[in-house]
């Protein structure tokens, strides 16, 4: 018998040091509550609160959103502790330093009201371009068009996301890649596939891109692209760096 839930959609926002990002992403998320056919209640806010010495719980509090507390700092382990607390039927994850469609819940809703669709993700726009992003977005899109994997608001049912274990806390890096890889297998046993509902673009934050220059990320895919195939637990002092250095994280797709 299928467990009842209190919420149609858990909206799980890991973060780190993020009092300057969260309020203007909440903002987002209540004006997507705010349209969601199903109602603004339907939905729940949870922030997993990653060991932040800044205002960042306390923000996620008096905005009314329930706040994980974890101290490990695994990007991985951030959202399964906001899973862990989760009282929806939908789980739906995005980076704090985003923000999100006004029709994003009620594009996903549709999306999975079809029966033919496992798991998704919105994908993205841009704040901003250049050169140097322009070739590294070329560059990616291929894959994004090959495996059917984007970034932006990522969703899923709880009971699938708990069927596949959740996000790989081994990883360090590149725990959103081999999460839709796995809904993925998931689902092509069950004839569905994942999904990528570009009607709702998340907005992406280019603050890596303002940190390291506007040509990095195109320079760190080819040494990225073999990582991902060694042990999942090797982390370097350049993934370190990148992914867990204060108030840097960001968004792990550019």
């Amino acid at each position: 018998m299928r467990e009842h839930r209190q919420y149609r959609f858990s909206l799980i926002i890991p973060a780190h040091n993020e009092e300057g990002y969260l309020p203007r992403l909440l903002g987002t998320v209540d004006t997507a509550r705010a349209t969601y056919r199903g109602g603004v209640d339907s939905i729940e806010v949870i922030v997993g609160d990653n060991a932040s010495t800044d205002s960042t719980a306390d923000i996620a509090r008096q905005r009314g959103c329930v706040v994980a507390q974890v101290t490990e700092r695994c990007i991985a382990s951030v959202r399964n502790g906001g899973a862990a607390l989760a009282r929806g039927d939908v789980l739906a994850f995005v980076d704090a330093d985003m923000r999100i469609h006004p029709e994003t819940f009620n594009a996903i809703e549709d999306r999975l009201a079809t029966g033919k669709v496992v798991a998704g993700a919105t994908g993205v726009r841009l704040e901003r371009w250049s050169l140097g992003i322009a070739a590294t977005y070329a560059a990616m899109v291929p894959w994004v068009w090959l495996l059917r994997m984007d970034t932006g608001v990522v969703f899923c049912s709880v009971e699938d996301f708990q069927a596949i274990g959740g996000y790989d806390e081994r990883r360090y890096f590149g725990e959103d890649v081999q999460l839709l890889v796995d809904l993925r297998r998931l689902g092509r046993e069950r004839g569905q596939r994942l999904a990528r509902v570009r009607s709702a673009k998340a907005l992406g934050s280019m603050r890596k891109f303002d940190h390291y220059g506007d040509w990095h990320y195109f320079t760190m895919i080819f040494g990225l692209v073999p990582a991902l195939f060694r042990p999942p637990e090797t982390i370097d002092d350049r993934i370190r760096e990148y992914w867990y250095g204060d108030g840097e994280r960001g968004s792990e797709e550019p």
